[in-house]
């Protein structure tokens, strides 16, 4: 007759139950929305950081890249008097909070044959710096 270890049971029952209620606590709707919610911005921090896009860009004015007045909502590679990548303005993006934050971790992975490539790794910083563009109408 086989002997039963109730004790190394009874630990890997508990180890299964915390695997299953992780599990669920990671495919709740109302848990998975927070933790993959993009951070929410601060525009006056973001007004800070874009002293660093300024090197390039501009709200107003067109320099070695295009001004970024009307930036979100905008399809990307309109602004008529900039010279876009064929990439960019082939690309079908419309930029909002996704697209940008995607553009801004690695532009030339989005879009492969852009002219831009800065990128920004911090999470915060990038929602820091949509938000402060959202705000240039």
């Amino acid at each position: 007759m086989n002997t039963i270890d109730f004790s190394a049971s009874r630990v890997a029952r508990t180890a299964l139950a915390l695997i299953v209620l992780a599990a669920i606590a990671m495919t709740s709707p109302a848990l998975s929305a927070n933790l993959n919610a993009p951070a929410a911005g601060d525009a006056a921090k973001g007004k800070a950081l874009y002293q660093a896009c300024a090197a390039c860009h501009s709200i107003d004015e067109n320099e070695i890249g295009p001004k970024h007045r009307g930036v979100v909502g905008r399809r990307a590679g309109s602004v008529g008097d900039y010279n876009y990548s064929s990439a960019l303005k082939a690309s079908g993006i419309t930029w909002n909070d996704a697209t940008l934050d995607r553009w801004l971790v690695n532009p030339s992975a989005f879009v492969p044959g852009t002219k831009m490539f800065f990128k920004i790794d911090d999470a915060q910083a990038r929602a820091d710096l949509i938000a402060y563009l959202k705000e240039q109408r």
